[in-house]
């Protein structure tokens, strides 16, 4: 059992009286009064849990040239490229980003038909070519936008696209890190690339599984000091088992909100804030006021006036410096014994 300073974790009913929560016999029931009191609270109390996390743009995929060439340009590390524009040229001819799911890996003219047609006419159409219909059909008058399309980008008007004319990624990327440079032949490993959103990845302590849920809210404290509210957007379903003995892990994924609670961090070490569970309309007294007993149970002393008389409790969440507690007699609005 771990308290931290967060207010973190369920209670155990041991380990407690190694944190100064006042040890020793209980008190003689007309015993003198405590240095000081506090009040029993009826309230809520939330259980967090802690964990690491880092803040960047998520996982990354590499992105590799094919055909014959050389590259004579790419885009720089940090650079977004969205739809049409270059992610690199290959003897000066741009190679550019449309979107999807399907890689170009075949060559589509008039006649091809499938659903990477499909993919294919509706980035044409958004690009803002007309005079075909978005179908999974590649015609004469598709052929006729593409003669135009490469006209624009200055390629050969072929009106057909071969594998590796463009990058196909899911939507904006951005440049990672270059896996090549100008000058080198085409084919090979040229960049990796991330989404445009920063996002926090935590590899949770497969422990924790159970404190989260997509779409769960989270608060996320940043190297500055400030938070940011965040939420889960993705939970690992595999976990994968670290070395050294060390516990294995399922990979989370948080989408943060407000860019300007984030910063300029482009990666950066956080902590997430995991919420467990909530205690609602719980009595509560400071951590302070719990006397451990020889049973290895726990007490509280409650004061009325110069009367002071020990009640055996039983202890749920802690939070925040407070503990839950339940017991014969105890009502909201008690004094009980705290350390001065």
């Amino acid at each position: 059992m771990v308290l931290s300073a967060a207010g973190v974790v369920v209670a155990g009913g041991t380990g407690l009286a190694t944190v100064g929560l006042g040890g020793g016999e209980p008190a003689a029931e007309h015993g003198s009064p405590p240095p000081a009191t506090a009040s029993i609270e009826r309230t809520t109390l939330v259980e967090t849990q802690d964990v690491d996390g880092t803040l960047g743009y998520g996982s990354t995929r590499t992105i590799s040239s094919t055909g014959h060439g050389t590259l004579t340009w790419l885009a720089g590390e940090g650079a977004v490229v969205s739809r049409g524009r270059s992610v690199y040229r290959v003897d000066n001819k741009p190679v550019p980003l449309l979107y999807g799911t399907l890689p170009l890996y075949r060559r589509l003219a008039e006649g091809t038909e499938g659903v990477d047609v499909l993919q294919f006419e509706r980035n044409l159409r958004a690009l803002g070519y007309t005079g075909f219909t978005v179908d999974k059909t590649f015609d004469g008058s598709t052929a006729d936008a593409v003669k135009r399309w490469q006209d624009d980008l200055g390629v050969t008007e072929t009106g057909r696209i071969e594998p590796g004319a463009a990058v196909v990624a899911p939507g904006r990327i951005r440049v990672d890190d270059r896996k090549a440079s100008v000058g080198d032949r085409v084919g090979g490993p040229v960049l990796t690339y991330t989404g445009t959103s920063r996002v926090v990845s935590v590899d949770l302590d497969i422990e924790y599984r159970r404190l989260v849920r997509k779409g769960g809210a989270v608060e996320v404290e940043l190297p500055s000091g400030g938070t940011a509210k965040g939420t889960i957007t993705s939970v690992g379903k595999v976990a994968k088992q670290a070395q050294d003995d060390q516990p294995a892990t399922v990979e989370i994924r948080i989408a943060v909100a407000g860019r300007k609670a984030i910063g300029s961090y482009d990666k950066a070490p956080v902590t997430v804030r995991l919420t467990a569970n909530r205690h609602a309309d719980v009595l509560a007294v400071p951590v302070g006021a719990l006397l451990a007993q020889g049973d290895g149970g726990y007490a509280v002393q409650v004061v009325d006036g110069t009367r002071v008389r020990t009640v055996p409790v039983e202890t749920g969440a802690f939070t925040g410096g407070k503990v839950e507690i339940s017991g014969s007699g105890l009502s909201e609005g008690m004094k009980v014994g705290v350390p001065s």
